[in-house]
């Protein structure tokens, strides 16, 4: 029998994972991986055999957890070293809660490497830092959708970060005020954070649903409050890939 390494891949370009998780990964025998993760990290395990298990929010193409937990415990039944490769960071949204049960059932030992987790992608690619001294002192990690299909939104920090929510930005908007955020209330929104062409906007809570069009069908982060606010002067170079659209 051999282990399982839960392996955090960031959230976009290859080279954001982590010396760690490189090293580990370069070790394997199997590697489970998720949908977003860069197929150039295939580099870095050429020996070993890669299968695609990956989830796009609830979509009925996406692979049955129960099934991804069924093929952990086979192969590292079968096999030295398999990694399990998740976008981000496995802790923020990866499931990790249950196929770290399914695996300790099995009697299978675990290690979990971290990752970026696209928050922090988002954060850096509009140069807005999620922490603002004397203002943001608290920070909130959401998803935007629930497993019903409803649209979540809170005031419960000075700054909050939606995740999964590019296809529901109007509602979100009309959430967040009912939540208590004054529609003047900055918000910045990053679209394939982490990766080379990734694009941000800059918004309010209430003209939030003008952004759709600039995220349509990318995967977007929507950082609400204190962490949204630009800095000033702007650190971000006018005509950049990053410079910001505003909105």
């Amino acid at each position: 029998m051999g282990s399982v390494v839960f392996i955090g891949a960031g959230p976009g370009a290859a080279d954001l994972i982590t010396v760690r998780g490189a090293q580990r990964l370069a070790a394997a025998d199997v590697v489970l991986y998720d949908a977003l993760t860069d197929p150039a990290l295939q580099d870095l395990a050429p020996k070993a055999t890669w299968f695609h298990v990956g989830k796009r929010g609830f979509r009925p193409d996406s692979m049955d957890q129960a099934e991804i937990n069924d093929l952990l415990v086979r192969y590292a039944q079968e096999h030295t070293l398999v990694v399990r490769l998740k976008g981000g960071d496995p802790s923020i949204f990866g499931r990790l809660e249950e196929e770290l049960e399914a695996l300790a059932k099995a009697g299978i030992p675990c290690e979990v490497v971290p990752g970026v987790t696209s928050a922090l992608a988002a954060a850096a690619a509009a140069a807005r830092p999620l922490t603002r001294r004397g203002e943001g002192r608290s920070l909130s990690l959401t998803t935007a959708m629930t497993r019903t299909g409803d649209m979540n939104a809170t005031r419960t920090a000075d700054t909050e970060v939606f995740y999964m929510a590019g296809k529901q930005l109007a509602a979100l908007s009309t959430r967040l005020m009912a939540a208590g955020w004054p529609g003047d209330t900055p918000v910045s929104i990053v679209s394939k954070a982490g990766w080379p062409d990734s694009r941000h906007s800059d918004h309010t809570v209430a003209t939030l649903g003008d952004a759709g069009p600039v995220h349509e069908d990318r995967p977007a982060v929507v950082v609400v409050g204190a962490g949204a606010a630009p800095l000033d002067p702007s650190p971000i170079l006018p005509g950049g890939a990053n410079a910001p659209a505003k909105g």
